[in-house]
């Protein structure tokens, strides 16, 4: 018997288990690609506490005054300065190489205070983070070199906390206001 073409049945394709195969695909891509999440800034922050912190006197030669206005400006200890050179007057001011009165009595006593107006970009904000942590950084991996020969991030745990102790990072932010405005 001759078949027409009229009897025959178009040819199709079984689509059926192709919405199966496209959401296996997505699955698939969703679980094998990561995501870089931004961090943030990691500064610990001290345990809360109901009872009113003790008041701490601290000597002015031991205060490292950082300030910034609105216009992204730096002030260092009163006077206009770069932020290229503030890892360097922080350094200068933690270790206080050559005894100098005005500079801090020692390392475990420096504070630096830093207090931004509410007008200070945040790109500002970073470099002045970035170049005080530089400035500790860089005072440790010398003590690291100095006492055993490597650098502080190639220290085991131990030494890592021998040289914390004798260069503690002590930044103290203060609130920021603003500073174009009058009461």
């Amino acid at each position: 018997m001759i078949r027409k073409k009229k009897d025959r049945s178009p040819n199709e394709i079984n689509a059926g288990s192709m919405a199966d195969i496209a959401f296996l695909l997505l699955i698939f891509f969703l679980v094998t690609t990561t995501m870089d999440m931004d961090k943030g800034i990691l500064i610990r922050l001290p345990p809360w506490s109901e009872e009113d912190p003790p008041d701490v006197k601290v000597i002015d030669r031991n205060t490292f005054i950082v300030l910034v206005n609105a216009r992204d400006e730096l002030l260092v200890e009163g006077d206009r300065a770069e932020i290229g050179d503030l890892k360097d007057m922080a350094k200068e001011f933690i270790a206080n190489p050559f005894d100098r009165v005005t500079l801090a009595e020692s390392p475990l006593k420096a504070v630096i205070s830093l207090k931004n107006d509410r007008g200070t970009s945040y790109d500002m904000y970073i470099q002045i983070q970035n170049e005080l942590k530089a400035a500790y950084n860089e005072l440790r991996d010398e003590e690291a070199l100095r006492r055993y020969g490597i650098k502080y991030a190639e220290l085991d745990k131990d030494r890592m906390k021998l040289i914390k102790k004798a260069y503690p990072q002590i930044i103290s932010e203060a609130e920021p206001e603003d500073a174009g405005k009058q009461s």
